[in-house]
C-alpha cells in the first residue's frame, strides 16, 4: 500500500498464456495490493496459468465481450474491491510493469489523477519494434485529436493507464464501446470532466506473442477515434449532446 492507497492492477486478458507469467512476476507487490484478471474467452490456457500464479480475482466471461467490454469488467471489479488507484496493464508483456510505482506515486501524491505510459515520448516506439505504418497512424491520429479536443497528449492509444478512484467513479465508462475505441472514449470523458492527465515515457516491446490489431482493424479503429473526437467537440460546443458525458 502506498500512502494508504489501495492499489489494484487489472489485467484484461485474451490468449495471454505465453506472456502472463512474465508480466505478473514483474508486478511490484511491495506497493500493489491486489490483481484482477478478466479472461475474455481465451482459446488458450490463460485461466489455468492465472490460477497457477495464485491470482485470486479471476473473472471469466461466458462470451467474448471485446477489449472495451473486458476493461469494463476490470474496473467494476477493482472498484468493488475498494481500489483507490487502478492500473490497467496488458498481460501480453508489451508494457513493463516496472513503471507501476512511478505511475502510482504521481496519483497517490495528488499530482495528477490519471497517468498514461506513452510509447511516443522519447524515441523508443520505433526502436522497440512498432511497425512504421502504426507509428505514422498514431502520430496523425494524435495530432488530429489534440486539435479537435484542445489537448496536448503525446498519444491517445497506449494500453498502459493508471486512474484514481475519483476519476473512475466520475465517468460513465460502462456506456462506452466494447471494442478498441473504448480507450479513446474514456479519455474523452476524462477531459470533458476537466481532469488532467500526466504521461511518462514507456519502453515499447513488439514481438510475436504481443497483442496487436491488423491493418483492417486499425483502419476501423482510426475511424472510431475520429468519430469520438468530433462527438467530443460537438458536445462541448452544445451542438449535439452525447450519452458519453
Amino acid at each position: 500500500m502506498l500512502l494508504n492507497k489501495k492499489i489494484i492492477v487489472v489485467l484484461p486478458a485474451y490468449n495471454a498464456a505465453k506472456t502472463l507469467e512474465r508480466t505478473y512476476k514483474e508486478i511490484p507487490f511491495d506497493i500493489v495490493d491486489d490483481v484482477v484478471l478478466v479472461d475474455d474467452v481465451s482459446k488458450d490456457n490463460t485461466v489455468e496459468v492465472a490460477k497457477r500464479l495464485g491470482i485470486k480475482h479471476i473473472i471469466q466471461h461466458d462470451k467474448n465481450k471485446g477489449y472495451g467490454g473486458n476493461q469494463k469488467s476490470c474496473y467494476n471489479k477493482a472498484l468493488s474491491l475498494g481500489a483507490d488507484i487502478v492500473v490497467m496493464l496488458h498481460p501480453d508483456y508489451q508494457y513493463t510493469p516496472l513503471l507501476i510505482p512511478s505511475m502510482c506515486h504521481i496519483i497517490a501524491n495528488d499530482l495528477y489523477p490519471v497517468v498514461l505510459g506513452s510509447r511516443i515520448l522519447g524515441k523508443g516506439a520505433l526502436r522497440g519494434g512498432m511497425p512504421y505504418y502504426k507509428y505514422l497512424f498514431n502520430r496523425c491520429l494524435t495530432l488530429t485529436e489534440n486539435i479537435l479536443i484542445s489537448q496536448k497528449l503525446s498519444e491517445y492509444h497506449t494500453g498502459y493507464r493508471a486512474f484514481s478512484k475519483v476519476v473512475l467513479e466520475s465517468i460513465n465508462y460502462n456506456v462506452n464501446n466494447d471494442d478498441f475505441v473504448f480507450d479513446n472514449e474514456m479519455l474523452s470523458q476524462i477531459f470533458m470532466k476537466k481532469f488532467e492527465i500526466a504521461e511518462i515515457t514507456c519502453p515499447t516491446k513488439y514481438f510475436d506473442e504481443a497483442s496487436s490489431i491488423n491493418f483492417s482493424r486499425s483502419m476501423k479503429y482510426g475511424m472510431g477515434v475520429l468519430r469520438v473526437s468530433f462527438v467530443h467537440l460537438f458536445h462541448k460546443w452544445g451542438l449535439k449532446k452525447s450519452k458519453l458525458y
